[in-house]
């Protein structure tokens, strides 16, 4: 059994970097821990495992054990330390701090060895970890795990991806709106990159499109929070946030009162949307749309009367989006 750990530090929200890793760790790993590297606590930041425990939920990464936090066995590394006559000084990398306080590399090497981690697949900027942790490992009676380093995801200049940039952590890509199979799809496709990789938000964009295109109607519905018979309004959406606007735009009430240049049109709107059910199906819709059309009516003048602008999503979409009340009122105001 492969036995793996994602191991994040809690500094807050996941670096897309280390999600990488936890995705790389989740595909290839039949036992996962979730361990918690809090060692370092003038680095942990409060509400910082919680956020990363919220990432790896909205990416869809689960784990078998954990989160178990390094901090809360801190007596259990220092029994191993001198259970095996470490010195506090090894191969001169401090062990544990004078207040007893195990280290990250101390912590690191005894749980990998408790939880018998058998691989361990991380970011190549722990590569020079490698050596210490592999004698470390012999100096504590254990065989040291199979460790795969992958590239990092880096920026435009193939600098260290700031957490700042455009993109950059778990939580970014979530508010700009792009859905957690886009995300997560990416983040496979990139596999375990043996040189550092350019974070590609155009492809990330790109599968953006493709999933919300592959949404049911009510699946998409349920993610906006907008009725089934508004979903035709944002078909073609890039992201949810363009998505959601695309809804508000029509399902929010125009601002102001509009002069009609076609009354004729409105009054035959309303008369025939008044003998029609509540909720339009999309096929009704189409047909009224049609319909409207085949006497010579001003469909521009209805869309500014309904949405209060004169482009926007396909009309036969807006027809189905208002309910009858709402669209009777906006046609006749």
């Amino acid at each position: 059994m492969t036995r793996v750990r994602f191991a994040p530090s809690p500094t807050g929200t996941l670096h897309v970097g280390n999600a990488l890793s936890a995705v790389a760790n989740r595909r290839l790993g039949d036992f996962m821990l979730l361990r918690i590297d809090d060692t370092d606590a003038a680095r942990n930041v409060p509400g910082g495992e919680q956020a990363i425990l919220e990432d790896l939920a909205w990416l869809g990464i689960d784990w078998d054990d954990g989160p178990v936090r390094q901090s809360e066995r801190a007596t259990r590394h220092m029994e191993a330390a001198r259970e095996a006559g470490l010195p506090q000084r090894f191969e001169g990398v401090m062990l544990w701090r004078d207040d007893d306080s195990p280290t990250f590399h101390l912590a690191s090497v005894v749980d990998d060895i408790d939880f018998e981690i058998t691989h361990v697949i991380r970011g190549s900027d722990h590569r020079a970890n490698e050596e210490l942790h592999a004698a470390l490992h012999r100096a504590l009676g254990s065989k040291p795990p199979h460790v795969i380093h992958h590239g990092l995801v880096v920026g435009a200049d193939g600098k260290k991806l700031s957490k700042r940039a455009d993109g950059a952590t778990v939580a970014s890509l979530r508010d700009a709106g792009y859905p957690a199979e886009a995300v997560r799809s990416y983040l496979e496709e990139l596999g375990l990159p043996k040189h550092d990789v350019h974070l590609d938000l155009d492809r990330i964009r790109s599968l953006s499109v493709e999933v919300i295109g592959q949404l049911s109607d009510e699946e998409l519905g349920a993610r906006l929070e907008i009725p089934v018979e508004a979903v035709g309004l944002v078909r073609g959406a890039h992201d949810l946030v363009e998505a959601k606007a695309l809804a508000k735009a029509v399902l929010d009430p125009p601002a102001g009162n509009t002069v009609s240049r076609a009354p004729e049109t409105l009054e035959r709107f309303a008369e025939l949307r008044a003998q029609m059910p509540e909720h339009l199906g999309k096929e009704d819709a189409k047909g009224l749309q049609r319909e409207l059309k085949a006497v010579g009516g001003d469909l521009r003048s209805l869309r500014v009367a309904l949405t209060g602008a004169e482009r926007g999503p396909e009309l036969w979409a807006v027809l189905r989006a208002l309910p009858r009340d709402e669209a009777l009122r906006r046609a006749l105001r």
